[in-house]
């Protein structure tokens, strides 16, 4: 039977009280402790870096844009002189006018990489869209006989599918 002035934490068969914690026990929560404080540096570097890497998505992403708008502020120029002739009523400027501006825009886009999707041939649902399916003598069937809408790609990616007529 026990004896009921033994308090926990000491053995009955010794003198003094034994300790409650182990000193393997107390070198196991510093490791534990140590752990858990690299853990939680390494979380706010791991935010700190993803924020870090948003912002400069941003930043160059509103560089990006700023070097397209000030390629494109030139072509807003021309357009506003084309306005300004047709005002005057001066056709073959007008028209010259809006040339010059559709060539310099396409220029500038093709220069950013912008290109139109090729139309001719056969339907291709990657890239065409069909409106409309018609039946066409001088034509081979699934081949686009008309284009309704230009198409375009940037690099590998389309931007817009061509909207075209299909021959049944």
């Amino acid at each position: 039977m026990a004896d009921p002035k033994v308090t926990a934490g000491t053995d009955p068969s010794e003198e003094g009280p034994v300790p409650l914690v182990s000193p393997d026990v107390a070198e196991l929560e510093q490791e534990r402790d140590d752990y858990l404080d690299a853990l939680q540096r390494l979380k706010a570097e791991f935010d700190n870096f993803r924020k870090r890497t948003v912002r400069d998505h941003e930043a160059m992403s509103a560089l990006a844009n700023e070097a397209l708008l000030r390629e494109l502020l030139p072509i807003l120029d021309d357009l506003e002189r084309a306005l300004e002739a047709a005002e005057q009523h001066e056709e073959a400027k007008l028209e010259d006018g809006v040339r010059l501006v559709h060539r310099a825009l396409a220029d500038t886009a093709r220069k950013h990489g912008l290109e139109e999707i090729e139309t001719s041939g056969a339907f291709d649902p990657h890239v065409h869209e069909a409106l409309l399916a018609q039946p066409a003598e001088d034509a081979e069937p699934g081949s686009v006989v008309q284009v309704l809408q230009k198409g375009y790609r940037l690099g590998d990616r389309v931007l817009r599918p061509a909207r075209v007529v299909v021959a049944e």
